[in-house]
């Protein structure tokens, strides 16, 4: 199957398919089977959406999405995209479980795993923040400052269900790295070409941890992200590569390189922007530099790069994982014995340590990360995708359809009494506790949506929010409203679950009554309260302004 890889999407639909049309026609094909987008999407329908992305309001820029939403272009491939960092994130908090955002463009949610064709697919949306890890996803409009900010970071509740999946899939997809991914590819070049990576990687703060469990534990043939602006890969071999520290060593470098090249073979095409033009036809400049000083890195969320990383339960293994230190905010014992019982900190349920998956069996994941969508830049690239996942419904795979996956539903109805919005999230209570509830599932599965052909995902998109109305300017006074999207309500009805995002009109329109003014939240949340170092210790000057290790 011919895939495409995009890096960072940040609004470029235009160039993006004009590129990828321009090398179809080169080559010689009527197109390609499919388009993944790593993250950073901004599926913006109109101005106020705006005001739910962390971007700062002087960077702000509508984009092309606006079009695709309102009908005036469609698609011309089927996109996949998981969320990142700078996104309309009212606009993909109404898909919560996935859907459509446009015809032909699929937002695969905040954690998922869906079919195309012999493809079997699974996401995971956000970046890291330790401090959010364990949280809900609280966050609701009208945003405020720490809001906008948060409600990007990826949540324990929805790792957690991806770590349930016992069965192979064949690609993962997510915004940020995987964490010590860089090690099992050539981190000398890619510290040479980002210098600033190399304390961050050398600190453990390079990466996601959430990402790392999931690869770690699906094991696809290839893994996707984008985030950090930049081409590289890797191989990872779980066979030989046991102890992951051990991948970066001087015997193993000469070898280990010429591995990561072989990563690109005949069977991938590596666009950039080399093949095409982009969609105001102009050539892209061969000779543009790989960073300049007048291009703005929107990530100023350097508390999410520097907080720890949570306590890990058996049921996720991983070696490298710190534990978070509760010295500096304890509670003295002659205090804490006078508080009511209600406030007794509840004791988390020992997971029982459990075997890797009999069924998921490939040994070697192949990681590629790229650029985002600009002249002289690595941001786009088409490969062969050779399926190694077994089929997961019973329906035809011969035709390139989204269906959905039977295990992946299964366990979204193993979850289904688990509100997400609403805190405290419960623990994980380990494999071994939520295996038979999806085994059960399962067969629920079969009998009421495999046996009756509902596995295909339905094209049931609908216009919610208003279109875009260039009138209204780039920066509204009004915060976007909350909608429920039918998308949403479909999915829900069809497993037999309470939808947690249908909020009553009465509510939202009390939330909206007392809220102040949207802001500039850019740079807002905890950096800007304290200054922002930037991501990983780059020094910032007054309110988080400052120039710092910066990511989008």
């Amino acid at each position: 199957m011919r895939v495409a890889v995009e890096g960072c999407g940040h609004g470029t639909l235009h160039a993006i398919y004009a590129s990828l049309q321009k090398t179809c026609q080169v080559q010689g094909w009527e197109g390609v089977d499919l388009l993944i987008i790593g993250g950073d999407f901004q599926a913006v329908r109109n101005s106020y959406d705006l005001n739910a992305m962390s971007v700062p309001a002087k960077y702000r820029a509508i984009g092309d999405f606006h079009e695709y939403y309102s009908g005036t272009r469609v698609a011309p491939y089927l996109t996949l995209f998981v969320g990142g960092n700078h996104e309309a994130s009212n606009h993909c908090w109404e898909l919560y479980y996935g859907g459509w955002v446009a015809p032909n463009i699929y937002y695969m949610g905040a954690a998922n795993v869906v079919n195309f064709g012999p493809l079997r697919i699974a996401g995971l949306s956000g970046i890291w923040a330790g401090y959010d890890y364990k949280k809900p996803h609280h966050e609701r409009t009208p945003y405020g400052p720490d809001d906008v900010k948060s409600i990007y970071h990826v949540r324990e509740l929805d790792t957690r269900k991806l770590l349930q999946v016992r069965t192979q899939v064949d690609v993962g997809i997510s915004h940020d790295w995987p964490k010590k991914i860089e090690s099992f590819g050539d981190y000398q070049q890619l510290f040479r070409f980002k210098p600033y990576f190399k304390s961050d990687s050398e600190s453990g703060k390079l990466g996601s941890p959430a990402a790392k469990y999931v690869m770690d534990r699906l094991r696809p043939k290839w893994w996707f992200a984008a985030h950090l602006h930049c081409k590289f890969s890797a191989i990872v071999n779980y066979e030989q590569e046991a102890n992951l520290d051990s991948a970066r060593s001087p015997i193993k470098e000469a070898a280990l390189s010429e591995q990561v090249k072989n990563v690109q073979n005949g069977k991938e095409i590596d666009l950039d922007d080399e093949m095409g033009e982009l969609s105001n036809g102009d050539v892209p400049d061969r000779t543009a530099k790989t960073q300049n000083d007048d291009e703005i890195d929107l990530d100023m969320d350097d508390a999410a790069s520097t907080a720890s990383e949570p306590t890990v339960t058996a049921a996720i293994p991983s070696p490298d994982v710190k534990q978070i230190s509760e010295e500096s905010n304890a509670v003295p014992s002659e205090l804490r014995c006078q508080l009511p019982a209600s406030f007794t900190r509840p004791t988390p349920l020992p997971a029982p340590p459990v075997s890797h998956p009999e069924a998921i069996t490939n040994k070697t994941t192949h990681f590629l990360a790229l650029d985002k969508c600009l002249p002289g830049r690595k941001f786009l690239q088409i490969l062969v995708v050779d399926p190694i996942s077994e089929s997961a419904t019973t329906h035809s795979t011969t035709s390139n359809r989204l269906t959905y996956d039977k295990e992946w539903l299964a366990i979204t109805r193993a979850f289904r009494k688990i509100n997400p919005l609403a805190s405290p999230v419960p623990f994980d209570r380990g494999e071994a506790h939520y295996r038979p509830l999806i085994e059960a599932e399962e067969a629920w599965v079969e009998e009421n949506l495999v046996k009756t052909d509902k596995m295909v995902v339905p094209e049931n998109f609908e216009i919610t929010a208003p279109m875009y109305d260039p009138r209204v300017g780039l920066q509204p006074k009004e915060h976007p409203r909350e909608y429920t999207n039918p998308q949403t309500v479909a999915f829900c009805e069809m497993l037999g679950m309470e939808n947690f995002f249908n909020a009553g009109e009465e509510e939202r329109v009390a939330r909206m009554v007392n809220a102040p003014p949207p802001g500039d939240y850019g740079y807002g949340g905890r950096g800007k309260a304290r200054g922002g170092r930037g991501r990983g210790g780059g020094r910032g000057r007054g309110r988080g302004t400052g120039r710092g290790r910066v990511y989008g």
